[in-house]
């Protein structure tokens, strides 16, 4: 790709010297490419297939000001290129300074001091961080190449650029082991003017630099500025697309951008859109679309075999990041998966997000390896005997068993399994006990608590008012049989004790639903044709009584009719005079259990967080500059999801990865998520207002707090998601408000209306024509979008993700999957039933998941539901606004100090025994949107992003 001419090195030219200004470095991936806008937050990262050791450049220029013997920097000669478009700066070292005073005339000494740190191979298996720095000592005493820019315009008339002024950075001595100090000088003239970026050009033959920071300071040690980077940079390639651009720490709007940095602009958005061809490497900072056709694996075996997800009306879904791997030869439309899924540079984790996350990893899942391999690998559907098994699980400490006799284990985990084979033998692991069980042991096996986790538990997105009596679905009868559900006025006003008719009751709002019915019931029959696991389309009905919580009344179980069968249905209702009743009672409750389990996994948490939000990033980076105060706003809440989501495709969802051996739709799991995506996502609907009300939970009501009339008073979720809704949402208000002062502000904004176009018809392309997304047309609906935006990135998925080893860490209360049919469905299976009415105990336990299946699921679930040490939590001080802005600063300062309310708040709440709800004996309190936490699996705490 061609460069413009004033990235173009320039050969002997004049000795001119430059003003500065303060700049900011943004996350850069790392392929050779221009320095990244100072205007977004940057993100420590590495790649998973390397990791990083922390190199410090940038010390208080105070500490370097000692003398450097020697270590001079000069002139940068500049080869084959016009010297009026790169003038390097005159040594400040001697004899190669001009000793004529005029040529000294308005000019002034200006000092950048960067700090690095540089790539570390390995991943899991190779942290020698001893050896590493070793190395990387060696070799960062190589040049670097600064470069600054100005904001102005040589020539206004002719549009022409001023030159920059280059100087090499040359190591400076250090004590620290872990820390080296690069600096260069510069002679800036005054006529040069502000300085609105530096280019950066990583000299080195063969390793990536993480830049933290570019601090510019007066050669009398005033700090002029601290350029954020938090960046990577590839070596360079040998011509300008080698350097990287970094922006000044003032946002701009496209129509405000200072002449100087137009092309600069223009041209890092350029770099990073890429041209879509070929296949991306690790070190590359290219966003681009692709389908979800790299679930499959159909050469290596047939069985593995997916349909393409996005692209169709069969399968309508999100677009992920494009990594360009050939097609598989089996399929010309299935992506091969060899190797790493590729995410632009900056967006990998950290080396202390990836050391965490692998030693975490290591541990969950060694831990589900050793009760799998100790009741038999070789039988992997093997059920627990007992109870007693069960709580062996967090009691006992259990030795590791050779890795040869991990079995199929070795397709799921494949380097944890070269891990293990290479760890020392005897060791113990054991589950922590969830919080939960802690509280109460017992818990799971009562109603009130099966509703309770229904409000304030990890999947509070599913309840739903019932609207109209008789239940009745909307799939064609003539496929799927009689449309109107077996639940009768009779059974529901029963279970009420008579207090009030179902009319009455459905008047008064008092009837909720978990509805699972229309969802799962046409992939019954595709389910049921796999081993070892069944299905049904299931209806749970609750009744809320005078005290505010809910009973639960009625469970009903279908399966569809087919060519051989007609459709069965049953309704089960809990029963304390019949034993038999009451078993089955519990088992219906278990195949819901595993029904909400699927459902909150594949559409709340996956396809409503992660597959939604990656569009979002997608678009930004393509579409927003790093100069832009939106990409600023969004950028710290995009943190580590294209990587999470990576990992996700690789092991997580792909065809015979963890969801798909462990969860009751089995091959079928992500079918049935762009069912959803097809028939419940809708982008209007994700704000947290909005989804309350299509669900029938709340009303709009202007006299009501938050605008809202909740239909049960006590919805911890609700309760404590409002109070964070409202906080985002007058941060960004205020901060819109800062850079978009009227509708034609908003409407002029060329990027940003292509920002929010991309991502309607390409990031979301299968619903680009539905008529809900909302016009980018005032300050209004930009507030509005971008809340959406940032609460389901944050506030949303933190709801439905850092509970999970809490609520179901011990499986029984939240089984993955149910794997047998209820012993009374029609044609009943004599033995199966006579085994039931023998041991009712040992039915259920081979309901729930096998060993295998279970100890999986809690070491996935212990991993998820972890924070990292390095977590960056909502309106945490380490993400104050990175420009010297005071209204946005004040502002910011107001959404953090609101959210400190919010924890006490919250902690209020939980204390108070009238909210039967989230306080009583033996109950977990509802904290999961407290937004502050400590690392580890703490059961609160909002990250600014989907990150895990």
């Amino acid at each position: 790709m061609s460069q413009p001419h004033h990235l173009k090195p320039s050969s002997s030219s004049p000795n001119h010297t430059i003003p500065i200004v303060s700049t900011s470095c943004t996350a850069a991936r790392s392929t050779p490419c221009f320095f990244r806008a100072a205007s977004s937050f940057c993100l420590p990262s590495s790649s998973s297939s390397s990791t990083s050791s922390l190199l410090s450049l940038g010390r208080p220029l105070q500490r370097r000001a000692r003398a450097r013997r020697g270590d001079a920097i000069g002139c940068v000669p500049s080869s084959a290129a016009r010297s009026s478009e790169t003038v390097p700066s005159s040594s400040r070292s001697g004899s190669a300074v001009d000793s004529s005073s005029s040529a000294m005339a308005g000019v002034r000494g200006v000092r950048a001091t960067a700090t690095i740190k540089v790539t570390v191979s390995g991943f899991l298996n190779d942290l020698r961080p001893s050896r590493v720095i070793d190395n990387i000592k060696d070799l960062v005493g190589r040049a670097l190449n600064l470069e600054l820019v100005s904001s102005d315009l040589l020539d206004a008339k002719t549009g022409k650029e001023k030159p920059t002024i280059r100087s090499y950075a040359h190591q400076v001595a250090d004590n620290d082991d872990e820390v080296l100090t690069y600096e260069a000088d510069f002679d800036v003239p005054a006529s040069f003017g502000a300085v609105g970026a530096v280019l950066v050009s990583n000299e080195q033959q063969r390793t990536e630099m993480f830049f933290v920071d570019i601090k510019l300071s007066s050669s009398d040690g005033v700090e002029i500025t601290t350029i954020k980077c938090n960046s990577w940079v590839a070596p360079n390639s040998g011509d300008d697309a080698g350097k990287r651009v970094f922006f000044a720490n003032k946002p701009y709007l496209p129509s405000q951008t200072p002449p100087g940095l137009l092309s600069y602009r223009k041209k890092d958005l350029e770099q990073k859109r890429g041209n879509g061809r070929g296949q991306r490497k690790s070190t590359d900072r290219i966003y681009d679309y692709d389908v979800y056709n790299d679930l499959a694996n159909p050469d290596s075996n047939a069985d593995l075999a997916r349909p393409v997800l996005g692209g169709s009306k069969q399968f309508p879904y999100p677009r992920r990041c494009r990594t360009g791997r050939p097609a598989t030869k089996t399929d010309p439309k299935t992506e091969s998966r060899g190797g790493d899924n590729y995410v632009p540079r900056d967006e990998a984790f950290s080396e202390e997000k990836l050391l965490q996350f692998s030693l975490t990893t290591v541990q969950s899942v060694l831990s589900a390896v050793v009760p799998a391999a100790q009741s038999a690998l070789i039988d992997p559907n093997l059920g627990f005997p007992s109870f007693f098994v069960i709580d062996k699980l967090f009691e006992d400490g259990v030795k590791l068993p050779p890795a040869e006799q991990l079995g199929f284990l070795r397709s799921v985990v494949p380097r944890l399994l070269q891990l293990l084979r290479d760890s020392p033998g005897d060791q113990v692991l054991l589950f922590d006990m969830p919080a939960n069980v802690q509280k109460d042991k017992f818990a799971w096996l009562r109603d009130e608590e099966f509703a309770r986790e229904t409000l304030a538990g990890i999947n509070p997105y599913a309840i739903e008012l019932v609207r109209e009596f008789p239940l009745k679905s909307k799939l064609d009868p003539a496929v799927y049989g009689p449309a109107e559900s077996a639940i009768t006025a009779d059974v529901l006003e029963k279970q009420m004790g008579h207090v009030m008719t179902v009319s009455e009751a459905v008047k008064q709002k008092r009837l909720f639903m978990l509805d699972f019915h229309d969802l799962f019931l046409p992939y019954v029959h595709k389910i049921r044709a796999l081993k070892h696991t069944t299905m049904y389309g299931s209806r749970t009905v609750f009744f809320l009584t005078s005290d505010g919580t809910l009973r639960l009344l009625a469970i009903e179980l279908t399966r569809p009719k087919s060519a051989t069968q007609p459709q069965w249905r049953r309704v089960f209702t809990p029963s304390t005079a019949d034993t038999t009743e009451s078993w089955l009672w519990r088992m219906a409750k278990s195949h819901v259990r595993a029904h909400d389990a699927g459902h909150h996994e594949l559409v709340s948490h996956w396809l409503r967080t992660h597959c939604a939000v990656e569009p979002y990033i997608l678009a930004a980076n393509r579409q927003l500059s790093e100069l832009h105060p939106v990409f600023h706003l969004l950028r710290p809440h995009f943190r580590y999801t294209t990587r999470i989501n990576a990992m996700a495709r690789s092991a997580l969802i792909s065809a015979g990865g963890i969801i798909e051996t462990t969860f009751s739709p089995g091959r079928y799991a992500m079918e049935l998520s762009s069912a959803a995506y097809a028939n419940l996502w809708r982008f209007d609907a994700e704000a947290l207002p909005a989804d309350l009300v299509r669900r029938g939970m709340a009303e709009l009501d202007p006299e009501s707090d938050h605008g809202l009339k909740l239909t049960i008073q006590d919805y911890p979720f609700a309760n404590d998601g409002l109070l964070i809704w409202d906080a985002i949402q007058n941060w960004v208000q205020a901060y819109v408000a800062r850079f978009y002062p009227d509708a034609a502000s908003v409407a002029d904004d060329v990027e940003l209306q292509a920002f929010w176009t991309e991502v309607r018809t390409v990031g979301h392309g299968d619903k680009k024509d539905e008529p809900w997304w909302p016009v980018l047309d005032t300050p209004a609906t930009l507030a509005h979008t971008l809340t959406t935006i940032v609460w389901v990135a944050s506030a949303h998925h933190a709801a439905v993700n850092f509970g999970q080893y809490d609520f179901g860490g011990y499986f029984p209360n939240r089984p993955s999957i149910a794997r047998t049919k209820m012993p009374v469905e029609e044609p009943v299976d004599a033995a199966a039933m006579a085994a039931f009415l023998d041991n009712p105990d040992q039915a259920l336990r081979e309901c729930f998941p096998s060993q295998v299946q279970a100890t999986l699921v809690m070491a996935v679930l212990n991993l998820l539901s972890a924070h990292s040490p390095d977590e960056e939590y909502l309106g945490g001080m380490e993400n104050v606004p990175w420009n010297d802005d005071e209204k946005v600063r004040a502002a910011y300062g107001e959404f953090h100090a609101r959210l400190k309310e919010i924890e006490g708040i919250i902690d209020g709440r939980n204390r108070d025994r009238k909210l039967r709800n989230r306080c009583g004996a033996g109950m977990l309190p509802y904290q999961l949107m407290k937004p502050f936490s400590q690392p580890g699996v703490t059961g609160k705490g909002i990250p600014n992003s989907t990150s895990i």
